[in-house]
């Protein structure tokens, strides 16, 4: 009786063992399965998600370099001020802070240009409060910038050149899903970023500009009274689209 209590037991042990691996191995399986899900859901396939625009605050920024021997802004000097200043109003989020260096062989010079940059930016419009000077140190040599920097919204995607896989078959690359490659459209969004005028177009549209009241009239008018509403264009050469090119 012992002998046939001793072979039951042991084979419940290993009844419970075989359990308890096959569980472990469920486990394992079922955790590969979820990892390599989320992976997958981990790698977008549209460029817009991989390499997405966003919107941050960041610094326009114009420097002035001043000679030792020279007073005031030569002509492109002026014209990159002016230009500043005109972007200033279209585009500020801040005032102008100028940074103007001080105990230094410049130290008159960026006196004198100062002064014109003072006035180009009041000429253009910009108020005495919205300008902060301050001074900084310059390195010992003889030519020191002044610099014009303010705050603006700015657009920005990447960085590029970020290749986590390879372009070949490999188990990580998505080739096997064919799926695209990471750096794919990263250029595109990140030239997009750059050139765009006013980065709260990528966010929401532009409001619309009121009708002009005078035409509107008139063609309200003409409609009213069964006329062409459409208008009448004197001067012009109305050929056909078969004569374009001869």
């Amino acid at each position: 009786m012992k002998v046939i209590h001793r072979a039951m037991v042991a084979r419940g042990r290993n009844t419970a063992l075989r359990l308890l691996m096959a569980g472990g191995l469920a486990s394992t399986l079922a955790g590969c399965f979820q990892s390599s899900e989320v992976a997958q859901n981990e790698y977008p396939t549209d460029y817009r998600q991989r390499h997405p625009i966003v919107l941050k605050e960041g610094v326009e920024t114009v420097e002035v370099l001043v000679g030792r021997s020279r007073g005031g802004l030569t002509a492109r000097q002026r014209a990159d001020v002016t230009s500043f200043a005109n972007r200033w109003r279209a585009e500020a989020g801040s005032g102008i802070i100028i940074d103007v260096p001080k105990g230094g062989p410049t130290d008159r010079a960026a006196g004198d240009a100062t002064r014109d940059i003072r006035s180009l930016l009041a000429a253009v419009g910009v108020p005495p409060n919205a300008i902060y000077v301050r001074h900084y140190h310059p390195s010992h040599t003889s030519l020191a910038g002044i610099k014009l920097n303010y705050s603006r919204l700015m657009a920005e995607a990447g960085p590029c050149g970020q290749w986590p896989g390879g372009l070949g078959p490999s188990l990580h690359s998505g080739y096997i899903e064919n799926q695209p490659y990471w750096n794919l459209g990263c250029a595109t969004q990140r030239n997009l970023a750059a050139m765009v005028e006013n980065p709260t177009d990528l966010v929401q549209p532009r409001g619309d500009d009121p009708p002009y009241a005078p035409r509107r009239s008139i063609a309200i008018d003409h409609y009213r009274k069964g006329e062409n509403p459409s208008g009448t264009y004197v001067g012009y050469d109305l050929g056909k689209i078969s004569d374009v090119g001869k």
